[in-house]
């Protein structure tokens, strides 16, 4: 199959997947990654790179911070794959998990950078604030999963594969919840996650409900190619205030990546492309991993044909991608 005969998509991590120096060594490489640097500092008015690289006093992973620094990580990313790569791929498609999302809408002209950056810290900025409660990975479906939660008060926040489960809830609810799975399914695991709230669940109704109005206020553009929601699992409608509407119901929803993988599968999908983001312990961009691969990997094992991955997460890994392209 030749490049052009590809179905691609361009997918981008969410939270969790920032980490101090995030974007360094593309800052160093490359001009254009220096640019989006410099347009994130000038549109929210503090240096991006100083926070990103150093960060200096330790608020990389306050939700207020981490949203606009992987966005403009994502953004970097897809930029110096663009310069290098002589024949980049061609999205079909674009995909986000959570955070995600809005850098997706960039890759398809609906949201601008500087506009999508500016949703992200106030989106952000809500959420840590008006945001309570924790989060717990389950290692269960979500039939299994539901009648937990509901019982101990939390709520769905992802179904990130068939056997992952997120919930969010206050942390007695959890702690209450993790030991009843303790007791009555001891293989399975309750996974605690880092984060500043439940998010995705109905303790982010508030920060929905104040975020609304910053959504009323940005224009969108038509979009160059199609963009799945994490709300639906499905792609968007072209209109508008729909596209709105799902952004605003995302923050107190369920992330349905299993519907939006599916529905990439469905479309016949056959290459995902990763921008941005870094996990695992070790220290500098160059020896971290992608966020979405083991996922991806998980839910496409029994696919046929198997789906190609390609990461560009870092300096090394683009340079990679764009040789492919070449």
């Amino acid at each position: 199959m030749s490049e052009s005969e590809k179905r691609v998509i361009f997918m981008f991590p969410g939270q969790g997947s920032q980490y101090p120096g995030i974007g360094s060594d593309l800052n160093s490489d490359f001009d254009v990654a220096r640019h989006i640097y410099e347009e994130a500092s000038d549109v929210l008015g503090y240096d991006m790179a100083k926070l990103s690289f150093e960060d200096p006093d330790d608020q990389i992973n306050l939700t207020r911070f981490t949203q606009p620094v992987l966005l403009t990580h994502h953004i970097a990313c897809l930029n110096v794959y663009r310069e290098l790569a002589d024949t980049p791929l061609q999205p079909m498609a674009a995909a986000g998990h959570s955070l995600g999302e809005y850098s997706a809408l960039v890759t398809a002209g609906v949201l601008s950078f500087a506009d999508a950056l500016r949703l992200v810290a106030k989106r952000g900025e809500l959420m840590g604030t008006y945001g309570e409660g924790e989060m717990a990975a389950l290692t269960v479906d979500l039939e299994t999963a539901r009648p937990l939660a509901d019982k101990h008060f939390c709520g769905i926040a992802g179904l990130n594969l068939p056997d992952q489960t997120v919930v969010g809830g206050a942390a007695a609810d959890l702690d209450a919840l993790s030991a009843e799975m303790e007791e009555v399914m001891p293989r399975k695991r309750a996974v605690r996650l880092k984060t500043e709230g439940a998010f995705h669940t109905y303790y982010m109704v508030e920060a929905a409900r104040r975020f609304r109005e910053a959504l009323d206020q940005v224009q969108l553009a038509e979009a160059s190619l199609k963009v799945l929601s994490n709300y639906t699992g499905g792609y968007h409608e072209s209109n508008a205030a729909t596209i709105k509407s799902r952004l605003f119901f995302q923050l107190f929803h369920p992330v349905n990546w299993i519907g939006c993988l599916q529905a990439a599968l469905d479309d016949n999908i056959d290459t995902f492309v990763e921008f941005g983001g870094g996990i695992g312990d070790g220290e500098g961009p160059a020896e971290k991993r992608p966020n979405l691969e083991g996922i991806l990997k998980k839910f496409t094992r029994r696919a046929d044909p198997k789906p190609e991955y390609i990461p560009a997460i870092n300096s090394a890994t683009i340079r990679a991608a764009a040789q492919l392209s070449a």
